[in-house]
């Protein structure tokens, strides 16, 4: 745990005031791009490979820039990063991030939406700054080599009814809202305003926690017309305060601010999934439209200025061979990545969408896709994790060299050349996100906790 001053310990009730964060690269041995010694010689490690009794699992830290863990005592099994004002595309060191979760704590717990401020993220040890893995290189000018390289995290906390199965952030007017779903079926908004000012001043901090101020915080806004709970969630990047959820029955309503501040939700659900909607994604760039994938193995474009029930535009019947878990729409070309049970990454191009076939399929996860995002800027770059314990980067602009026989490695051999980086060391990964504003940046969480890391790849 941080030894700063304003850190305190976890509360009994499993919910955090302040958590631990720690530079992972200090750590075990169960990290990414990890190695087995064989006749003294280090060779890469895949996921799912055995190991002989006299070899271990080390960490390669010169295969991160950045690479830290954090714990929340109760596990959040998903988050969303909060803009700041702090600039884009930084990577001098040490970094900030602001960051929203929800838990999901056991039933005897109180479960809490957190609000936190990872501070102090440094490069790890192996890693120069620019990038070199060379410990003997200077650090530049505009970091500190002095100093403290702990790494800090602040929070603050609302209490929160019923465990969080999902939430998303959004900046709408002059604030910063988080929408949560709750087991117990319904939606709420919060305004974090006064959480966010927290976790940046000591002293209001100490009077939040100290007054228990979080207990008291009620939404802004709830909903409670979904028959069922669900996970589905997001705010809309072009309309700033439209919303759309999504429920296990196979609901999806869609939410417009009106001008009291608060939401006009339409009761009529848009018609034509059959089973539970696992993930919702509005287009980065047109207003209206949303797609969304279902335990029904299908993938649909709506345009909600329609009447639900003629809303569906297009569909993609069969899109996996069992449940689609989750769907990522590339901010910069048509394409849309979903993930599902059966392990499978698929790629689809929105202008061929009506041939219901993927223009591209890896299968690499042996577990169910949880996770999957594209970079916000890179087009051809994306990120995928799952109950694999594996969190995988790809580049699909990669083509495979057949004159290219680098790797003798036979282990490699079956790689997809779109794989650029294999993480791992969290258990049961469930959301990870790229850091908009962080170069290369991706924060994960899992039920072990959180990892925040910047590869050599990406």
């Amino acid at each position: 745990m941080s030894e700063a001053d304003e850190q305190m310990e976890v509360a009994e009730d499993q919910n955090i005031e302040d958590a631990d964060l720690e530079n992972a690269s200090d750590g075990d041995d169960d990290e990414d791009l990890e190695e087995e010694k064989e006749d003294g010689k280090a060779k890469v490690y895949l996921p799912g490979g055995k190991l002989s009794n006299d070899e271990e699992l080390v960490c390669d830290e010169s295969a991160y820039i950045m690479l830290h863990q954090a714990h929340t005592g109760a596990p959040c099994l998903s988050f969303d990063i909060v803009s700041d004002p702090l600039g884009d595309d930084r990577e001098t060191f040490p970094l900030t991030a602001y960051v929203v979760a929800g838990t999901q704590a056991a039933r005897t717990h109180v479960n809490s939406v957190i609000v936190m401020k990872m501070a102090n993220l440094t490069r790890t040890s192996k890693q120069s700054a620019d990038g070199e893995s060379d410990d003997d290189e200077e650090v530049s000018d505009s970091e500190d080599v002095n100093e403290d390289q702990t790494p800090i995290l602040t929070s603050v906390m609302i209490k929160h009814p019923g465990c969080v199965n999902r939430l998303r952030v959004s900046t709408f007017g002059s604030s910063q809202y988080v929408a949560s779903w709750s087991e117990m079926g319904k939606v709420h908004i919060y305004n974090i305003n006064e959480q966010l000012a927290a976790i940046d001043d000591s002293r209001a901090r100490k009077t939040y926690q100290q007054n228990k101020t979080g207990d008291g915080v009620k939404p802004d806004f709830t909903f409670s017309g979904h028959q069922k709970e669900g996970f589905a969630i997001d705010w809309c990047p072009t309309t700033r305060g439209m919303l759309a959820t999504g429920d296990c029955r196979r609901d999806i309503h869609i939410w417009r601010p009106n001008d009291k501040g608060a939401w006009n939700v339409d009761q009529r659900p848009l018609v034509g999934h059959t089973d539970s909607v696992e993930d919702i994604q509005w287009s980065p760039n047109e207003a209206n439209v949303l797609a969304s994938c279902s335990v029904d193995k299908s993938i649909r474009i709506w345009d909600c200025r329609a009447a639900p029930a003629k809303a569906c535009m297009l569909t993609a019947e069969n899109a996996h061979e069992s449940d689609v878990n989750v769907i990522s729409w590339n901010r910069n070309e048509p394409l849309i990545a979903s993930g599902g049970d059966d392990g499978v990454l698929q790629i689809w191009d929105l202008r061929q969408f009506q041939s219901k076939t993927p223009v591209a399929t890896f299968k690499h996860h042996t577990d169910h896709i949880t996770t999957v995002e594209w970079h916000p800027k890179e087009s051809t770059i994306l990120a995928s994790g799952g109950d694999d314990d594996q969190i995988a980067l790809w580049d699909l602009s990669v083509e495979k060299d057949d004159g290219d026989d680098a790797n003798d490695d036979p282990n490699l051999k079956d790689l997809p050349p779109q794989l650029l980086f294999i993480h791992q060391g969290q258990s049961e990964i469930k959301e990870l996100h790229w850091h908009p504003q962080l170069k290369g940046v991706i924060l994960s969480t899992a039920h072990s906790g959180f990892n925040v890391f910047r590869t050599i790849s990406v």
